[in-house]
């Protein structure tokens, strides 16, 4: 993105990457249909150690205007949940746009070539890889965090920015699925079951889908939230999020002689409503029906329900993190180029700035938005 809006400028432009595809991140994303930008993209959809920064770029490239470049290429999209776009096709596609733009602004682009040493001096970087070495007065990280390995991520971009003396956040992994430990074993034994839910970290909650998988939590709801959470704090999961406080009283004013599993076998997932009333049972005598549970096992069981504890023991890691939050620090980046405050014509974008999105096409908006902001004005 980056690249294509410099090179249309007229500035001459080298892009160098280590793997041996361009955008391979973009190839897997939104199941292989790219889910390219969200709608609703604002500042609010995002973490940073300043929440203010991610402002300026995404107020000047906005959604509407990478669905204005994507719709120029005629390229199909379609809508789904939450304001996520989606390619109809292929992110193929959105690939084959971005090398376009690149082509349309004389971009050269080094596939296969593993950076070899980076230096700085009168007023000039210079980049060897391969068996090359460049010169060029601008230099532009935008070698993203260390999620999907796999992929070829690395922390590259951070050991970069220390050599030029840039903060580094600490990056951990984002949008990545939580693990339970032993004494969580019987909702591990769950794997598959999925409900819609209220998931909640600290003040921070997400209202989608959760999945129990054979490690722990996984789904939508818990993707966000893992975003938020903290090793040692606890994540909050309201499993009847459309019943109010008062559901399970009126139930028993109403249905009396109904037991407490059958109530829950008609809300959740039958395998779910078993391992709650089991875990229930152990302080409340669930295994009766409504008229003979005491008010106070009652209220305290509808609590639960709405706000069960977990305690994750960690996360599944950057193997399985679709993102990573931190970064290089933005404090010591201009927030309106992207370029270093100590360090002349050095500019960090896209993921390796500390700015995370939510799931569903944020982090892609920030990219757009990160190098058009960058390629202005490298």
């Amino acid at each position: 993105m980056c690249a294509g809006v410099a090179g249309q400028r007229g500035q001459r432009v080298l892009v160098i990457d280590h793997a041996d595809q361009p955008g391979k991140k973009i190839l897997i994303s939104g199941g292989g249909r790219c889910n390219f930008t969200n709608v609703g993209a604002g500042p609010e959809n995002f973490l940073s150690a300043n929440p203010h920064f991610a402002k300026s770029a995404l107020g000047r490239y906005q959604p509407s205007d990478f669905i204005d470049l994507v719709d120029r290429y005629k390229i199909a999209w379609h809508e789904k949940t939450l304001g996520q776009l989606f390619c109809d096709r292929s992110a193929k596609q959105i690939v084959a746009m971005l090398l376009d733009e690149c082509k349309r602004g004389s971009v050269d682009i080094a596939l296969g070539a593993p950076i070899r040493d980076i230096s700085h001096a009168d007023r000039t970087y210079c980049v060897t890889f391969a068996d090359r070495s460049v010169r060029a007065p601008s230099l532009v990280i935008a070698t993203g965090g260390p999620s999907i390995p796999k992929m070829g991520a690395t922390g590259f971009a951070y050991d970069l920015a220390r050599q030029f003396g840039l903060a580094v956040v600490e990056p951990r992994p984002a949008l990545v699925p939580l693990t339970l430990g032993a004494d969580e074993a019987l909702f591990r034994s769950l794997s598959g079951v999925a409900a819609p839910v209220i998931a909640r970290a600290g003040k921070t909650r997400f209202r989608e889908a959760a999945l129990f998988t054979h490690k722990g939590l996984s789904g939508p709801a818990i993707l966000q939230i893992s975003s938020y959470w903290r090793h040692r704090e606890p994540v909050g999961i309201n499993f009847l999020p459309d019943h109010d406080a008062g559901w399970l009283m009126s139930a028993k004013a109403n249905r009396p002689r109904v037991a407490v599993r059958t109530i829950l076998g008609e809300v959740l997932p039958d395998r779910l409503a078993d391992a709650l009333v089991e875990r229930l049972s152990d302080r409340i005598p669930l295994n009766r029906e409504l008229a003979n549970v005491p008010d106070k096992g009652i209220l305290a069981a509808a609590h639960s329900l709405a706000d069960w504890q977990f305690h994750p023991n960690g996360t599944e890691g950057f193997a399985k993190a679709e993102v990573t939050v931190g970064g290089v620090s933005t404090a010591d980046l201009s927030s309106r180029t992207l370029e270093a405050k100590s360090v002349p014509r050095l500019y960090v974008i896209g993921e390796a700035v500390d700015v995370t999105g939510w799931l569903g096409g944020y982090n892609f908006q920030w990219a757009w938005a990160s190098g058009w902001a960058a390629g202005q004005v490298v």
